[in-house]
């Protein structure tokens, strides 16, 4: 009972040092941290919770997927998209190497989606179970089979973007899964791929494009009522966030938070239910760490009149 009590007080301990924390970090090494997103529990939008984690001291930028987690390499919000990179896939210096590799996926439930903007090279496919084929001579022929056809003659596989040598012994064609569940299907039976997201230069035509290495993944960015008067500048300019429990929007301010905005009249009296609420959690938790302090004094003074038969203990006075 007495470690059961020890464990209870020490929770109450963890969630004072929680409650009491209400920073909403802007970035994660040069990757700038706006709404929706957020690397703390509580700020951004609900819709995004959890996605994104900031590792190494806080300079590694990770996007959280049912796969697994893959650095960011950046997030741009005038074009709702974030470019991840898989260490799983080819790239050059592999040459004629295939490692082995798991296809990328999305969790659904989130308002994340595969780009159309990516196009994907498999190499080594199966052509048993894939259709590998020139795609505009192949789509001219049979209309009908022209989506689930990866093309051999696509200018990726003519023009492999950062490599010096072409693929003598490999088979390349490229495709567009439009959904995970086809990449995965296509990795069932080829022996790697390479992701390429097609980048905007700001060029005239044909030359605005240019393609890089990554995955792109578009976002939405869920506009409310609410956030934009959380954020409007003559009203305090506030975050916004949400309870971490039900999930209702909160606008987080320097005094405290709110429900509507920072310059709220009724900010004053929530901010002193708060203060109330954190107070009683504060002393409990002193009374904890009191607690907590006593039953040491009290093991060790139970250890001190245990019986010890020749230094070591027996199964009738062991205390753990």
């Amino acid at each position: 009972m007495l470690l059961l009590f020890t464990q209870l007080l020490l929770s109450l301990l963890i969630v004072t040092t929680k409650s009491q924390s209400s920073i909403c970090r802007t970035s994660c090494g040069n990757i700038s941290i706006k709404y929706p997103f957020s690397i703390d529990d509580g700020c951004g939008s609900p819709y995004y919770r959890h996605i994104l984690a900031c590792s190494d001291s806080e300079k590694k930028l990770e996007l959280r997927t049912p796969s697994g987690r893959y650095e960011v390499r950046n997030i741009t919000y005038a074009d709702p998209h974030i470019v991840v990179t898989d260490p799983f896939m080819w790239k050059c210096s592999d040459g004629e190497n295939f490692r082995l590799t798991r296809p990328f996926s999305l969790d659904t439930s989130t308002k994340l989606k595969l780009s159309t903007q990516n196009e994907y090279m498999f190499f080594n496919c199966s052509e048993k179970h894939v259709i590998i084929q020139p795609k505009p001579m192949f789509c001219e022929h049979f209309p009908e089979h022209c989506d689930s056809s990866c093309d051999s003659a696509s200018y990726l596989c003519r023009h492999i973007p950062e490599c010096s040598f072409s693929l003598t012994s490999v088979s390349c064609c490229s495709y567009y899964p439009k959904a995970s569940e086809s990449l995965r299907l296509m990795l069932k039976y080829c022996t790697s791929y390479a992701s390429v997201y097609w980048r905007d230069v700001g060029f005239p035509q044909p030359y605005d494009q240019v393609p890089e290495y990554g995955i792109r993944v578009d976002f939405d960015i869920p506009v409310t009522t609410s956030c934009l008067q959380c954020q409007d500048e003559l009203k305090g300019g506030g975050t916004c966030g949400f309870d971490t429990v039900t999930q209702s929007f909160v606008c987080l301010c320097k005094d405290g938070n709110s429900t509507t905005h920072c310059k709220d009249q009724d900010i004053a009296q929530h901010n002193r239910k708060m203060h109330v609420i954190a107070g009683t959690v504060t002393a409990f938790s002193a009374a904890g760490a009191f607690g907590i302090g006593a039953g040491i004094w009290y093991l060790k003074k139970l250890r001190a009149k245990a019986p010890v038969t020749c230094g070591v203990q027996s199964n009738d006075n062991r205390l753990f």
